[in-house]
């Protein structure tokens, strides 16, 4: 079995699609009605998009009742402080908590969380 993509549901597929190929530079493979692939120049599983009419945008962190996140995307970046800012500039939103110093929660314009993280010590970053 190989892991080909993580799809993610959006209330306009190639609105959020849009929003991660500025942020990620990647290639769109296919753009159908509610459906939108990409891949990373070097190859790897990479990301769908599909439009989801009843879509709940999920709460950061959530609370009781609320649309928790399904997922969250880690992404490993050279540069904090820039990476956000990229990212930022790309469309994403600064969350308002952050549970960790060396990891920044950002949310993408559906407000799927996702995190920027700098390797310091050989680990991944905790959700």
């Amino acid at each position: 079995m190989t892991l080909s993509a993580t799809v993610l549901d959006a209330p306009d597929a190639r609105e959020l699609a849009a929003f991660y190929q500025r942020m990620l530079g990647w290639t769109i493979d296919s753009d159908e009605p509610g459906w939108v692939t990409m891949h990373a120049p070097g190859g790897g599983a990479g990301l769908s998009f599909q439009t989801e009419k009843e879509y709940v945008r999920p709460v950061w962190p959530a609370g009781p009742g609320d649309q928790r996140m399904m997922l969250h995307l880690d992404i490993e970046v050279d540069d904090l402080e820039t990476a956000v800012a990229h990212a930022t500039g790309a469309g994403a939103t600064l969350a308002g908590h952050q549970p960790q110093d060396d990891v920044r929660v950002l949310l993408d314009p559906a407000g799927h969380p996702f995190c920027l993280w700098v390797r310091t010590d050989g680990s991944t970053p905790e959700p």
